[in-house]
């Protein structure tokens, strides 16, 4: 388990996870190597997952960002695998999350422009396989989004 210590390493990396070892020691009170040590051991335990640099696809030009809820035929005995697969290979797909209910899959997807949306809808993801039903939600503003535990 971890204990208070812990936590607060967890929440330093989270808040600034270009952190050194030996800045990230001096905020929790201990020595680099003791830090080391602890962020070796939760790692090996799975609690840290990797480390990642977060890039703004807007920044590189990627005006549209659109979520597509999709219902797949499920008479066909392997339409979620088959459907996963191809969905995985378009590129500009950032995001693919499956659902128990009514909607079955979501993918989050990222343009240039709304005609390079149109070309990559009609191109790409009305030829994945399966597809029962879409319905396509263009995002307008993003209100929050953070990966941050409440530790």
């Amino acid at each position: 388990m971890l204990d208070d210590v812990d936590r607060a390493i967890l929440r330093q990396l989270q808040a600034e996870p270009a952190l050194t070892m030996p800045e990230l020691a001096g905020r929790v009170g201990l020595t680099p190597a003791r830090v080391i040590r602890r962020v070796d051991r939760m790692q090996a335990d799975g609690v840290i997952a990797g480390q990642v640099y977060v890039i703004d696809w807007r920044a590189l030009g990627f005006a549209v960002h659109v979520s597509l809820r999709i219902t797949l035929d499920k008479t066909v005995a392997r339409a979620f695998d088959e459907f996963l697969t191809a969905a995985r290979d378009v590129p500009e797909v950032l995001e693919i999350q499956t659902f128990l209910g009514r909607v079955d899959v979501r993918l989050a997807l990222i343009a240039r422009d709304l005609l390079d949306y149109q070309r990559l809808y009609r191109d790409r993801i009305l030829t994945l396989p399966h597809i029962a039903d879409i319905e396509a939600l263009m995002d307008v503003s993003n209100v929050k989004s953070d990966m941050r535990l409440p530790l």
